[in-house]
């Protein structure tokens, strides 16, 4: 209950600060009613409120996981900013076949079908995010294809 009522009192104090630097926004005269000032400050107002609600209704006391979890947690977070970084500079089939190969071994170790998840999601995504939707997705680095 206390590691609620922490993060309650936390977001409570962002948003109060958040409410505070959306105040010193400066609109002109033509600014719709919901404009540039009054929608961060009810966004911080909400997220205040909800501060509030889990300082006074916390959860029981959390089942916190073990070393083993926690680094296997880090890894997974690991692997999703290097992919972040990497897509650019990489495309997107290469990155996204190495981290959902990574992320699909560390969730059933085994290396040929995670290696091959990997590959199916990064083709597949592929397909539909090109194709299917639009996006403008660069599939290996620039230099590569000419």
């Amino acid at each position: 209950m206390i590691s609620d009522r922490i993060f309650g009192l936390v977001v409570t104090l962002v948003a109060l600060a958040y409410i505070a630097s959306a105040t010193q926004i400066q609109t002109s005269f033509l600014s719709d009613p919901v404009g540039s000032k009054t929608f961060p400050i009810l966004i911080g107002a909400v997220a205040a409120l909800c501060g509030v609600i889990v300082m006074l209704r916390p959860d029981p006391d959390p089942q916190w996981p073990g070393l083993r979890r926690l680094g296997a947690i880090a890894f997974a977070l690991v692997v999703l900013v290097a992919y972040a970084y990497a897509l650019k500079p990489m495309g997107f089939l290469i990155p996204t076949a190495i981290a959902a190969g990574l992320l699909a071994y560390q969730i059933s170790p085994r290396p040929v079908p995670a290696a091959l998840t990997g590959l199916g999601l990064s083709l597949g995504l592929f397909v539909i995010f090109k194709y299917a939707l639009g996006l403008g997705l660069v599939a290996f680095p620039k230099g590569w294809l000419g």
